[in-house]
Formats: C-alpha cells, sequence, structure tokens
C-alpha cells in the first residue's frame, strides 16, 4: 500500500520524499526544503496512535528542548521547524543526516583506544550541553535524556571534524523544574536504565551517567556489563540492582583497556547515585590524561613519518596521472613559479582518474601540525562572494577556526579569487559545483617540496546552486572593467562580511566548549 505522505507538502515548504525511520513515538521522512532549493532534512511526525493531548505537549517539548539544545552544543540533532499537517498530527523538522548509529559501529568490532576517546568525549559534550539546560523565559531547566543507548547516537563522516557524534530522541527527556515532584512511572529502555529510572524516582545528571557507564562499557569491550535472565522488567530490576559487572580483562581479554579508564567506567556503573561521578565534567576531566597521552603518541608518529619522507626515495615513483585525487594531493610539490611565502591559490589538479579543485596553501609547519593534532576542534567556515560588475570575479573564501590555536577568536582566513571571464576560473567552478567538495593542500614553508596534509572539504547545496547561478549568468555578463578593479570591491565586501563569519564561528565555538577540560 502507497504511503499517503509521500509527495505531500508541509507548510507550503517540505515536499515529503520517503519514509527513513520508525519509531515508538513516530515516523521520520526524508524531505526537501522547496524554500531553500531542495536543501535535504529529515521531518518526525508523531504516530497516529499517540495523537492525545499528553503525548502531543511531550512532543512539542522534544522539538523545543532539541532546538534549544542544539544552539549550543554541535552534538545534539539540529530541529529547525515545528508545525501540524492537514490531518492535525504534529511534527518537526530537522537537519538530515547520514551516519551509522553507535550501535551499528560497535557491532563491527572494538574500538581502537583512539577512536573510542573521540566519541566518548562528544557524546559526554553533548550529554552535559543537556544537563546544564536550556533556557526558558529566564529561567534555566537542566535535561536528563533518561534514554542513553547505542542507537540514539548517530556517528555521521562530517568534511570539517571527522567522526561527528549526534545525540538523538529526547523523545522521554525530563526537563527538571525545582517546583515540581520528578516521580513518575518508568520509562526508558531495559538494558540501559539506572536503578533510581526502573524505580520511577526523582532523577538527576547522574541516572544519565549511569546509562553512559553501560554504553562506555559496551563500546570498549563490544558486550553488554550486565545480563538479566528474562528481558522483562522483574529480570532488569533485579540485574541493575544487586549483580556487579564484570570486569573486563574476564570479559574481553583482548580489549586491552587501561585501568584507569576501567575504573571510571565502573564508577559510572556503581548502584547508588552518591558512588558515581556527580557530574558529566568530572568523566570529561577524567578522560583527559588518555586524550593528552593519545595526542602526544601521535605527534611523534607524525614527526617520524616527517622524517620517513624525507629519506631519498629509492622505489621507482608512481604516475601521478594513475592516482585517485587523495594519492595525486599526496604526492604533490609546489610550484616553482610560486613564490615560498604564506599564500593561498587556487588550482586545478588533474589525474587521469579524476579532476578536483584544489586550495593550495602555505603554512608554518608548526602551524600545519596544530591542523593535524587538534582537527577535532577545527571548524570551518565556506563561503563565495560574486560581483557582477565591472567584471564578473567570484571571492572564494574558507575560514579555518581552532579553538586551541587561534586564541584572539580570529580565524585563519584562505582566501583566493575565481575570475568567470577566464577558462580556469570557469573550470574550478564548475568542478565546485559537480564535484560538490574541493580539496585543501597544507605545504610547510619550511619544507615545500612535498604535501604535509590534505583535508577535504564540502560545499553545500546552495553554495553549488549560487556558483551555478553565476556561472551561467557571467556568460550573458559584458565586462565593462578590468578584474581588479572587482577584486577590490570584493575585498572592501568581504571585510563586511568578517564580522558576521567571526560570530558564527564564535557561536559554533561555544558549542564545542565542553569539548575541551
Amino acid at each position: 500500500m502507497a504511503d499517503p505522505r509521500i509527495g505531500q507538502l508541509l507548510s507550503n515548504r517540505y515536499q515529503l520524499i520517503q519514509l527513513i525511520g520508525r519509531g515508538a513515538m513516530g515516523q521520520v521522512y526524508k524531505a526537501e526544503d522547496v524554500l531553500l532549493g531542495g536543501v535535504i532534512v529529515a521531518v518526525k511526525f508523531l504516530s497516529q496512535t499517540l495523537l492525545t493531548r499528553k503525548m502531543r505537549d511531550r512532543f512539542r517539548s522534544e522539538a523545543r528542548t532539541c532546538a534549544l539544545l542544539s544552539t549550543k552544543s554541535m552534538h545534539i540533532v539540529r530541529v529547525m521547524d515545528y508545525g501540524v499537517d492537514d490531518q492535525e498530527v504534529p511534527y518537526y523538522v530537522m537537519e538530515y543526516l547520514e551516519g551509522n548509529s553507535l550501535s551499528d559501529v560497535i557491532g563491527v568490532q572494538n574500538l581502537p583506544l583512539p577512536r573510542f576517546l573521540s566519541l566518548a568525549r562528544q557524546i559526554c559534550a553533548g550529554l552535559q550541553c543537556a544537563h546544564q539546560g536550556i533556557t526558558i523565559e529566564g529561567t534555566t531547566y537542566p535535561i536528563i535524556h533518561r534514554d542513553i543507548k547505542p542507537s540514539n547516537i548517530l556517528v555521521i563522516q562530517d568534511p570539517g571534524f571527522g567522526e561527528l557524534v549526534k545525540i538523538l530522541d529526547f523523545g522521554i527527556s525530563k526537563l527538571l523544574q525545582s517546583d515540581a515532584s520528578q516521580t513518575s512511572s518508568y520509562m526508558g529502555t531495559l538494558a540501559y536504565s539506572s536503578p533510581e529510572q526502573m524505580e520511577g524516582r526523582e532523577l538527576d545528571a547522574r541516572s544519565d551517567i549511569y546509562s553512559l557507564g553501560v554504553l562506555l562499557y559496551e563500546m570498549l569491550t563490544g558486550k553488554m556489563p550486565l545480563k538479566a535472565d528474562t528481558h522483562s522488567f522483574g529480570g532488569w530490576y533485579k540485574t541493575h540492582h544487586f549483580q556487579a559487572p564484570e570486569p573486563f580483562e574476564a570479559i574481553s581479554p583482548s580489549a586491552k583497556v587501561p585501568k584507569i579508564l576501567e575504573s571510571l567506567v565502573m564508577s559510572c556503573l556503581a548502584k547508588l547515585p552518591q558512588d558515581r561521578p556527580d557530574t558529566i565534567e568530572d568523566i570529561l576531566k577524567a578522560l583527559e590524561p588518555l586524550e593528552q597521552r593519545y595526542n602526544a603518541t601521535r605527534q611523534i608518529s607524525h614527526r617520524i613519518g616527517e622524517a620517513l619522507l624525507r629519506r631519498p626515495v629509492v622505489t621507482p615513483p608512481r604516475d601521478p596521472n594513475g592516482l585517485s585525487p587523495d594519492e595525486a594531493c599526496q604526492l604533490t610539490t609546489w610550484p616553482k613559479n610560486k613564490p615560498i611565502a604564506q599564500i593561498v591559490f587556487p588550482h586545478i589538479l588533474e589525474t587521469k582518474r579524476e579532476t578536483s579543485a584544489t586550495l593550495w596553501v602555505m603554512l608554518s609547519q608548526q602551524e600545519i601540525e596544530n591542523i593535524q593534532i587538534g582537527k577535532l576542534y577545527n571548524q570551518f567556515f565556506k563561503t563565495f562572494l560574486c560581483i557582477q560588475s565591472p567584471h564578473p570575479v567570484i571571492m572564494w573564501v574558507t575560514a579555518l577556526y581552532n579553538q586551541l590555536q587561534h586564541k584572539d577568536g580570529n580565524p585563519r582566513w584562505l582566501k583566493c579569487f575565481l575570475d568567470l571571464k577566464t577558462e580556469q576560473g570557469q573550470k574550478l567552478t564548475r568542478l565546485l559545483i559537480e564535484k560538490e567538495s574541493y580539496y585543501i593542500l597544507f605545504f610547510a614553508i619550511e619544507d615545500p617540496h612535498h604535501c604535509a596534509y590534505v583535508m577535504p572539504l564540502q560545499t553545500t547545496p546552495m553554495q553549488r546552486s549560487q556558483l551555478l547561478e553565476w556561472m551561467l549568468a557571467s556568460q550573458t555578463w559584458a565586462s565593462v572593467g578590468n578584474a581588479a578593479t572587482s577584486k577590490e570591491l570584493l575585498k572592501t565586501e568581504f571585510e563586511k562580511a568578517k564580522p558576521k563569519i567571526i560570530a558564527e564561528l564564535a557561536n559554533r565555538d561555544s558549542q564545542i566548549k565542553t569539548l575541551l577540560p
């Protein structure tokens, strides 16, 4: 039977494309935001069987909670809109995310310690944001998620961030109010619920910390810390109250988990809330030494790799034209006709397999190392400015910001120009549109003979649509002056736009400050 919602246009804006998920509270559809030129979004509807006033209020509360929290943390799914369809069924619109559930990630293999630390820190960052609360009419209310489990954690690939964690499903989250009783009937997932949650008692952040402990244990060992005799409320009630979790070595000898980390996870699994870490911040502080140790090891490995790269090549050189863009980028050398200086320029990288738009950047060795080592904290802002007269030119801007490195709040600006009346300018613009991405090639000023680091970045559908419009229009635009004048005008416009870009990066900075100790 055909889904009657497919093809439906909500609020004259959201065109439903296909059903992509179904849960306890409703269905999620992939949709196009026709108002924004076809940007893909996700739309969640409340289930027809739950259309009671209480469930409507809970659904609206979930949308509001996610909308407010996602402005504070990139690790919580972003909600942009809320409405009711023609059948009086409420829905909300959120960002469309493509990735893997953490349950799928865990199911493949035990997580290596570096990957575990990255994912765990991000999960903690999102939870910390929720526990710090949302502000409604001047009052801050902490949020307890109450359903932390692998299937509610999504791991996506972000071009600037690497693996990015998103916490989903705040459908049964609890907004803590000081003037209201918190006692309620049980809601949650049996295997991940704290003892006090199963009792329907008053909850605080330490209940989520217990669920997090179950999750962290599973991430490190691939096994559950507790096993119930029967998958029933009674079976799990007894298990969470009286069964002790197995030591890591006994359940997964190959895991090789540091004792300090095992002790942290076991403390999260304490039966009594007062025996657990008080806050997520305490967990982040406990993870800090491990992450520092890993970063130090990675830096040493990077320096060893650099030393090896400087050794004479004894194997026959590979044909660059037969390589993938990633491989070709790694083998490039700084052009002889470019100065050895901190400059930025666009370049078309061609191989037999593919042609790519690239941005070549020369920086100090130390800054490039900082970009590599601190990539967890790298943020990017990509934008394009265009001017038609006196000469059609596009200004291509990439802002790179790392709060560990750019203490003054000013990002590293990577700027160049594309002349739409030249063959190279038009070809680069077409590549940015068709490939939906570009590469940044970093060269060290101390050693420009080989590429030190390659970073892929994606353009957005809106940017590609804009670039296409400019490129097509430029074919009919008449040049009434020189490109240099247009570039100066674009520089002036860029200076006007800079405060907004810095403000946007500062906003993102506040969202990920919970990642830092």
